[in-house]
């Protein structure tokens, strides 16, 4: 390591970037960055009017308001079109690299350095909650800088650990989208029962129907089907009924039953985990709120006794619903917590997790909608409308082969969540040491290939 250096040697802050004003251009709001992976979540495009970021491929975008510094929104610019300019939130600080070809990646990484972001919170300014940390101020940080070749190739050592969890990231989208439309298209459209009732009705197959709607695929390439996977097709595709009667919820399938999300699963609200304080440093657990649950880790987390009742502690693959403020649903991997109020624990002894995971995600949509019609100032819903949306339940063996069709997809969901969990653990633990110098850049490297 050489001595200190100014980052102003190596990092341009805010560099000019021309986008003509009245201008359509691609836009980045502070709620696409994201709190611990490198990629930004989405653009969208938005006319330029003179003010906030800009920038391009290859940039850093540092937060610079509380909370967002702290929760540590950091991105590096790596989605835009090629040659494009975009604009973003006044919140932004841009950091670019005065030597792109060694240091684009570095500098991400020097962003997320808990060094760096010490540095910035102890010099943010301004009222509380509304405090921010000028560019200025950061241009003062000083630092070790490795020579630029290993500079490059740190960055690209911790890259290709944001490289696998960001793969992950993509495969597991491909994965729920899956997952959701046989989910949708078994127990929301029924899909394979209208196929059997409108092929009876046209002198038809039902069976054969039914087969084209559980696949997706025509009669040609269901006869090019090997015999065992056109067997077990055919054989999911009886156990739908080819007829539909009333109930509560509407016309469902014949011989399954119409089920509030309330009774199919147990929706346990946390504890006001605040009258629960740890017992010490070593005798507690992280209160898992609805920032952890969005942000997927609990790093700054609050702690909580671990004396709690074991049903309150949530584990690995509990499947949470933040029923107040920012409503979600999502499966947890962020390790052993406790339950705190405004979240749910779902659990059922009936159904599989997937059933009442894509059951209360399903109504995602009407929840929030109920929660932003509330006058008050964090939305929310109430227990009675879990028990007004209604789910067809099916047969056993019809849950049986769905499972067998949905469980895979849903538990490698999980797996990759978990391993990406690993992957960024293991690249926090490698960072700080990386570039202080304290770990070697070959031993490393070997490691992560």
């Amino acid at each position: 390591m050489t001595a200190d250096q100014e980052i102003t040697e190596v990092v341009d802050f805010n560099p000019p970037r021309g986008i003509k004003r009245g201008t359509v251009a691609p836009f980045v709001e502070m709620a696409a960055l994201p709190e611990n992976q490198r990629d930004i979540a989405y653009v969208s495009e938005r006319e330029f009017s003179g003010g906030g970021a800009r920038f391009q491929n290859g940039d850093t975008l540092f937060s610079r308001i509380t909370p967002c510094l702290e929760n540590g929104k950091t991105a590096k610019v790596n989605v835009l079109p090629t040659g494009s300019i975009a604009h973003g939130s006044t919140e932004f600080i841009v950091m670019a690299a005065k030597a792109p070809g060694y240091d684009e990646d570095y500098i991400y990484y020097l962003a997320r350095h808990p060094e760096f972001r010490a540095f910035a919170e102890a010099r943010m300014e301004g009222t509380s909650g509304r405090q921010r940390v000028s560019w200025q101020a950061l241009s003062d940080f000083s630092f070790s800088f490795p020579p630029p070749d290993q500079r490059k190739i740190i960055g690209s050592v911790l890259s290709k650990l944001d490289d696998r969890i960001g793969l992950n990231r993509r495969i597991n989208q491909t994965l729920e989208a899956m997952a959701q439309a046989i989910f949708k298209s078994w127990f929301v459209d029924f899909d394979p029962v209208k196929a059997k009732i409108a092929a009876i009705e046209q002198g038809q197959d039902p069976l054969r129907a039914a087969m084209r709607a559980i696949s997706g695929k025509p009669d040609a390439e269901l006869d090019q089907m090997p015999r065992e996977h056109h067997d077990q097709l055919a054989a999911t595709a009886a156990l739908f009924p080819d007829a539909m009667e009333e109930s509560e919820l509407g016309d469902i399938p014949g011989g399954w039953r119409g089920r509030s999300l309330d009774q199919v699963a147990s929706y346990l609200n946390g504890l006001a985990l605040q009258k629960f304080p740890p017992e010490s440093e070593d005798e507690c657990l992280p209160v898992i709120k609805i920032a952890q649950l969005r942000a997927g880790h609990v790093s700054g987390a609050d702690r909580a006794s671990r004396r709690i009742k074991p049903e309150y502690i949530v584990r690995d693959g509990d499947v949470l619903f933040s029923w107040s403020g920012s409503l979600e649903v999502d499966v947890w991997t962020g390790g052993a917590g406790a339950l705190n109020q405004h979240l749910f624990k779902v659990t059922s002894e009936d159904v599989p997790k997937w059933f009442y995971y894509f059951a209360t995600k399903y109504y995602l949509p009407q929840f929030r909608e109920i929660a932003a019609d509330k006058a008050t100032t964090m939305g929310h819903i109430q227990r009675r409308h879990l028990s007004d949306a209604k789910i067809a339940v099916p047969k056993p063996d019809v849950m049986s082969a769905a499972s067998e069709n949905i469980a895979p997809i849903f538990n490698k969901i999980i797996s990759l969540r978990l391993q990406s969990g690993k992957l960024a653990e293991l690249r926090d633990t490698f960072l700080p040491k990386l570039l202080s110098g304290e770990l070697s850049v070959i031993d490393t490297k070997e490691q992560v290939i």
